[in-house]
């Protein structure tokens, strides 16, 4: 596979941007070599600077569960541009996703947008401050909730401490606003609520965490996190910017079927273009300004582009079976995938949930904290995705990242996925 026009387009970017990059995930630094840069995409398939094409599981981080450049979103997207790209001003195309969304999940009654996932989390997390008239927020280590300053901690040595910066730039004083523990632990959850006591706003938590590995939470774990949040007068964000009209339309909300408090959204409601949001009951929603007194605002929010496209594959998200065939899609890549790693007696497991899947070199058959994936397994990542590469299959560069399918996968894109990875593991694991 040739990379000449994206190692010139690489070194030219590093002239402009840190790393070369504007985000340090598309570096390639945990697999090595040259980052690819993409030229175009087309329903399931992308193609690279210098032509080379790839089966995407990326999908762009998640948001594009139909694939690229779905017609209907192109349809709405260059008809909103014919009337212009910003107003800094109420349009119909706000009331009309919000109305496709609130009355289609029953766990939110008001919604507010905003210009990405990072903006919503501090957005609701200034929201719960605001309720609850508290200061410190808990977190979970391997979840991660945007570039926030109060998100960038990491737990300290303690099974439960205010969290330490993960990013100079962060004030210690920030991070002591955050109390970091372990996923998957009860104790380590009543430890936190016991040392500090009526002090903390919000408890948030990807309820399927999915950006440090596919942790999947025990049901029992995640109610039980509603339910002390409940009795502790401590508002639940669920973080599904991820998981969000991913895990079905309701997301992880809906699958589990638990009411949090609030909840934040990425860019899948809005088919990719830059948006996100946060959605609550009316009660909580009322204390947003103008209503209410915690600030929050946004030139680009409610972005003419943006609703037009989230309206158009939200739309397509509520036909009947669209969740059910996407799902039969990932189980047929999951299985292909492991039957070939029991055959050869491979340490892989195949963890999936809706159209969201992860391979982890294991044997485990649970992961559900950050502790629990093997630092040195990345090294087998690293050789299964260069080999993947050769074979025209592209998945996200990090082997903490998961995989996604989108409704423009094939079953033949899904049997040539399998047949890449059967060889390409052959090689990784040194079989």
């Amino acid at each position: 596979m040739r990379r000449d026009r994206s190692s010139e387009l690489f070194e030219k970017a590093k002239t402009y941007f840190p790393g070369g990059v504007n985000s340090p995930v598309r570096a390639f630094r945990s697999v090595g070599g040259t980052p690819l840069f993409i030229e175009r995409g087309s329903g399931s398939r992308i193609w690279d600077a210098d032509g080379n094409e790839f089966i995407d599981y990326c999908c762009s981080w998640g948001p594009l569960i139909l694939g690229h450049a779905h017609p209907e979103v192109k349809r709405r997207v260059i008809k909103a541009l014919d009337y212009g790209t910003s107003f800094g001003a109420p349009t119909a195309l706000e009331n009309d996703l919000a109305e496709l969304i609130i009355s289609n999940h029953r766990f939110i009654e008001k919604i507010r947008f905003v210009s990405s996932g990072t903006e919503a989390v501090m957005s609701a997390l200034r929201l719960a401050r605001g309720i609850t008239g508290r200061s410190k927020i808990l977190k979970f280590e391997g979840c991660y909730h945007g570039h926030t300053d109060a998100m960038l901690v990491k737990a300290g040595s303690g099974l439960v401490t205010f969290g330490t910066s993960s990013s100079a730039g962060v004030p210690e004083a920030f991070a002591q606003e955050t109390i970091v523990i372990p996923l998957d632990s009860i104790s380590a959850l009543n430890e936190a609520f016991e040392k500090h006591a009526g002090q903390i706003a919000a408890v948030i938590i990807e309820p399927i965490p999915a950006n440090n590995g596919l942790l999947l939470q025990s049901e029992t774990f995640l109610r039980y996190l509603r339910e002390i949040c409940t009795t502790q007068n401590t508002l639940l964000i669920f973080d599904e910017v991820i998981s969000g009209f991913r895990a079905g339309f309701t997301g992880a909300a809906g699958l589990y079927d638990i009411q949090p408090d609030i909840i934040t959204f990425g860019k899948i409601i809005g088919g990719g273009l830059p948006v996100g949001a946060y959605a609550s009951s009316a009660k909580n929603m009322a204390h947003i300004s103008p209503e209410g007194n915690v600030y929050q605002a946004g030139t680009l929010s409610g972005n003419p582009v943006a609703m037009s496209a989230g309206i158009a594959q939200l739309s397509e998200c509520l036909k009947p079976g669209f969740y059910e065939e996407l799902e039969r899609k990932t189980v047929l890549l999951c299985d292909g995938i492991s039957n070939h790693a029991r055959r050869k007696n491979y340490p892989v497991k195949m963890f999936r949930t809706g159209s969201i899947w992860w391979i982890a070199f294991t044997t485990k058959e649970h992961i559900r904290s950050a502790g629990d994936i093997d630092g040195e397994s990345m090294n087998i990542f690293k050789v299964l995705h260069a080999e993947l590469l050769e074979r025209g299959i592209y998945l996200g560069p990090s082997g903490y990242e998961v995989g996604f399918v989108s409704s423009a996968h094939t079953d033949a894109d899904i049997h040539r996925t399998i047949s890449a990875f059967e060889e390409a593991l052959d090689i990784a694991c040194g079989k």
